[in-house]
This record gives C-alpha cells, sequence and structure tokens, in this order.
C-alpha cells in the first residue's frame, strides 16, 4: 500500500490563526522533493515560503492563490516517493494541533481535506508584507524562487496579479535575472506585460455591459428635469457590491483593532503646536520624534507597556516609536528604534529606510512590533485632530494633524502664525489626565524651538 501524508498548516508567526495562499510552486499531480519550495503563504505580516515535509507525489492542494487556510488544516496531501529522501519522525514540518502525531505509513484523514483547485485561479487581492519569521525551522525567509522560469519574490507576483502585469514580459533587472516589484510597476506603467489570458476588463470596456444588465438601476441625480429637488432613492435598495473578505494585513487589521477597542480605556487631548519660530530646513517628522522623545524624558509613564490581566506597567529605558505608515493594503506600524538616541538625519534615514520596505515589502516582521509609543502624522494627507486606536501594549498614541496658520496675540497686536494641531490618546487605565497634560505640554515646548 502506498504511504500517503498530510501536511498540516504550521503556525508562520505568534500564534496566528490562519494564513492567505500567495501563489504555489507544484501543482496536483507533481512531484516535489524535500525541502523544496511548497507555497507561498501570506500572514498578517509577512509572506513566507513554506517548504515541502516530504519528498513524493503531490495528491491534494488545499485551494488557489487568495484563499484562506486555517492554521492547523491540511495544506496539502503527498504520495511519498521511498526511493527519495524523507524527514525524520522527530522533524516533521506540520505542527500538529491535539493529539500525537500520526505514523507515517498510517492513511490520512480525509475529513478536512479542501477540494483542490486549480492553481491558475487568481484572486485581486495581492496585498503582503515580506520577510523572515522567527517561528518554525520549517520556514524560510523569502527569497527569489523560478516558477515559470521567472524569479520574483512571493511579493513581486502577488503585485504583478494586483496590476495584472505578466512576469514573464517583464525585463528583470534585479541581481541574477530576479523581477523586481519596480520593475513590475514599470510594466505596469506602460503597458509593456499586460498579462494575456483574459485580463480584467477596464472601466469604459464594462460599460456597455453593465448598461444592458436587466436590473440595472437608473443613474440617481439630486435635481430632477425641471431642475426642482428629488427625493433619492436610499443606497440600500439596491446592493450591487460582492463581499470582499479580507486577507493578509487589512484581516489581521481588523482583529487587532477590535481588540484594542474592547480592552483600552482611551483618552484623548488636543492642543496647537505654534511652529513659528521654526527656522528653515526643519523636517517635521523628525521635529515630531524629538518632541515626542521630550515628552517621554519628561513623563516617562506614557512610554510604558501596560498588562490589563495582571494590571501591571513596565516603563521603558529607550524610546522606541512606532511610525503609521498607510498603504493600499492596509496599516503597518513599522519601529522606530532607539529615537532618543537619534539626531535628526539619523531620524529621517531610519524613517525612510522603514518606509521604503514597507512600499516594497521587504520590512522585517521583527521590526513590526515592540515599539513602546506610537505617532500618527495623518495630517500630511487632512485633518486637525483625531482619536487614534492604542494597541495594547502600548498606552499612549500622537497624532498630528495638518497645519495651518491662526491669528496669535503678540505684544499687543496679532500675527498669523503656523500652527500643528496635536492630538494625545492615552490609556487612562496606565496613566492620569495631569501626566498626559505634562507629556504634552513637553512637546509643545520642544515643538515652539527654532532647532
Amino acid at each position: 500500500m502506498t504511504d500517503t501524508k498530510t501536511f498540516l498548516l504550521p503556525d508562520l508567526g505568534e500564534g496566528l490563526p490562519d494564513a492567505t495562499i500567495v501563489e504555489w510552486a507544484v501543482k496536483v499531480g507533481d512531484t516535489i522533493r524535500l525541502d523544496d519550495t511548497l507555497v507561498s503563504m501570506e500572514t498578517a505580516k509577512a509572506v513566507v515560503e513554506v517548504p515541502s515535509p516530504v519528498s513524493g507525489k503531490v495528491l491534494k492542494l488545499a485551494g488557489a492563490a487568495g484563499d484562506i487556510v486555517v492554521t492547523g488544516t491540511m495544506l496539502a496531501e503527498f504520495e511519498l516517493d521511498p526511493s527519495q529522501p524523507q524527514r525524520a519522525d522527530g522533524q516533521d514540518t506540520g505542527h500538529h494541533h491535539g493529539g500525537g502525531h500520526a505514523a507515517p505509513a498510517a492513511p490520512a484523514p480525509q475529513a478536512e481535506a479542501a477540494p483542490a483547485k486549480a492553481v491558475e485561479a487568481e484572486r485581486a487581492d495581492s496585498g503582503t508584507v515580506v520577510g523572515a519569521m522567527q517561528s518554525s525551522d520549517a520556514v524560510r525567509s523569502e527569497q527569489a524562487v523560478a516558477v515559470g522560469g521567472v524569479k520574483a519574490m512571493p511579493a513581486v507576483r502577488a503585485l504583478a496579479r494586483k496590476l495584472g502585469v505578466d512576469l514573464s514580459r517583464v525585463r528583470a533587472t534585479g541581481s541574477d535575472g530576479v523581477v523586481t516589484s519596480d520593475d513590475v510597476k514599470r510594466a505596469a506603467a506602460d503597458g509593456s506585460a499586460v498579462a494575456g489570458a483574459e485580463p480584467a476588463p477596464r472601466a469604459a470596456d464594462r460599460a456597455p455591459a453593465a448598461a444592458a444588465a436587466p436590473a440595472a438601476a437608473p443613474a440617481r441625480s439630486a435635481l430632477s428635469a425641471s431642475g426642482r429637488p428629488m427625493r433619492t432613492q436610499p443606497p440600500g435598495v439596491s446592493v450591487s457590491g460582492q463581499p470582499e473578505q479580507l486577507k493578509g494585513v487589512r484581516r489581521n487589521m481588523a482583529r487587532v483593532m477590535a481588540d484594542a477597542h474592547a480592552k483600552v480605556v482611551p483618552t484623548t487631548l488636543s492642543d496647537d503646536a505654534d511652529i513659528h519660530a521654526w527656522a528653515p530646513g526643519n523636517d517635521i517628522t523628525g521635529r515630531l520624534v524629538r518632541a515626542i522623545v521630550a515628552g517621554c524624558k519628561a513623563v516617562p509613564a506614557l512610554n510604558a507597556w501596560f498588562d490589563g490581566d495582571k494590571l501591571t506597567r513596565t516603563l521603558h529605558p529607550h524610546v522606541d516609536i512606532g511610525i503609521a505608515v498607510d498603504t493600499d493594503d492596509g496599516l503597518f506600524v513599522p519601529a522606530l528604534r532607539n529615537a532618543d538616541v537619534l539626531d535628526a538625519r539619523g531620524v529621517r534615514e531610519a524613517v525612510n529606510r522603514l518606509r521604503a520596505q514597507v512600499e516594497d515589502r521587504s520590512i522585517p516582521a521583527s521590526e513590526l512590533s515592540g515599539y513602546t509609543i506610537s505617532l500618527s502624522n495623518f495630517g500630511m494627507f487632512a485633518g486637525r485632530y483625531a482619536t487614534p486606536v492604542i494597541v495594547p501594549p502600548t498606552v499612549a498614541i500622537v497624532a498630528a494633524g495638518k497645519g495651518r496658520h491662526q491669528m496669535t496675540p503678540v505684544m499687543g497686536g496679532f500675527e498669523s502664525h503656523k500652527v500643528i494641531p496635536l492630538s494625545l490618546t492615552f490609556d487612562h487605565r496606565a496613566c492620569t489626565g495631569g501626566e498626559a497634560a505634562r507629556f504634552l505640554k513637553a512637546m509643545l515646548d520642544d515643538l515652539a524651538r527654532p532647532m
């Protein structure tokens, strides 16, 4: 009787409940060797390469690109090849949840096996974060893998699917002929490598079909033909959109935000930082970072972690600031390490590096956690004040709004001064209102300095 092996999806991070299939390196019927790349999986923080735990023939795969696989359920099933090397029993790759490991010769259970789908099936969602995952020796750091004769990292392949780019037609500029994310973006911009297999229709192409739809809703207008106001239909009358399954970063963001909202007792203080005295050349992000450091030194209570279950507080001697970075795939918060010892140039270089790593999805997972306080500079887009969410175990987050000019009384008269709106949200379980006010005052004083 032929031996089979059911491979369960291991925990690819710190207790992550699931992962999303980015791309299979094999299809049903292929043969694979021990430790060859089996699949690329996207977690909440990274895209990782999952190697094959055996040598043999692929019998089943859990799904297609874009499908979500729950940790501990079937990822793939193999027919073992006794003539090829196999992993020792004690080195099983899968993290089996529950009972002990099944013997290699035992038939694999079929109850959890999902129907195998065509690997060519692709979905629009391809948001990824890449990096080395420090979890299991079975999971490797991301690297460029040749699939279909093209070398590219999983995140780059996901980006190509998202932009409708055929990787085989992209000119590779990376070392050893690796296609980079910049290569894909250039190809998408100039249209030189449009995917030929039934590309997604553009909005203009979809317009005739939409007009011919039997139940198409008439275009709504706030004015009637006579120019008089008319009552429009509420948006719930006709629903044409389809539910979209959240994956990867957005999926994790939804979980984290809901959990934080349920645990934290947030309170927000707001004020305007007068930056009229700033000398030319001041870097707003650098000055905000320096001001947060000044606040942390003046009031260490806000540079802390709080354990709500044990009711313990940990004050940190160093300042690691989580810098919120907005992307199409969701929110990333990389850590600006040792901000308290960096000068203005060091802060700018570090922030640029973190943003670039987030942009090209090369940010290590270890850099997306462990910060002691957070900064959200949403004012680069719009808005004045906010109540951003505090993610435990941190106890405070600073939000900077869009700068503006306001009339300020000076020596019996008035001057137009530029100000930056600041919002300080803190966890009232761990900090008092007085501590938060003194922290904000220290920030305002530092930002008022010319340099």
